[in-house]
């Protein structure tokens, strides 16, 4: 199967996760992802990029987010980086649904949901940036 990149330069700004979904949408639809999975993968980007706008920067200035979307091999790869301050998702402990919904702790419960949708998740710090990069394996139909 050909490889297909896209993307795309965000600000950091929750104003941009309207264009981040169009990009998104564009490419699932080009490429033929079920609606599931793209739903999944929407979700997944939408709650790292929310988190990256809203703890990711010490300071309120303008910075930007780069995410590249990749389809090859039966997978899609989402690359994002930023030059935020240094936050691995992957290392983070995340809130487990043992008790109902009220009893559970706020903040981890967005990161729970991206490590079980995603099927890997992987960080680094390059360069004075965050990358982090999440795979989907897409089903063959």
């Amino acid at each position: 199967m050909p490889r297909k990149n896209v993307s795309i330069k965000l600000k950091n700004r929750i104003s941009e996760l309207e264009r981040l979904g169009q990009k998104l949408q564009a490419f699932g639809e080009g490429i033929g992802l079920s609606k599931k999975c793209l739903f999944q993968i929407h979700l997944a980007v939408d709650e790292l990029f929310t988190n990256i706008v809203k703890y990711g920067f010490a300071d309120h200035n303008l910075h930007y987010i780069a995410v590249t979307l990749s389809h090859r091999d039966g997978k899609i790869s989402i690359r994002v980086e930023d030059n935020g301050i240094p936050f691995d998702p992957a290392a983070k402990q995340t809130s487990e649904l043992k008790d109902p919904l009220e009893h559970c702790k706020i903040g981890g419960l967005g990161l729970h949901l991206v490590k079980k949708i995603m099927d890997d998740i992987a960080y680094e710090r390059r360069g004075g940036k965050n990358v982090i990069t999440l795979v989907k394996y897409i089903p063959h139909t």
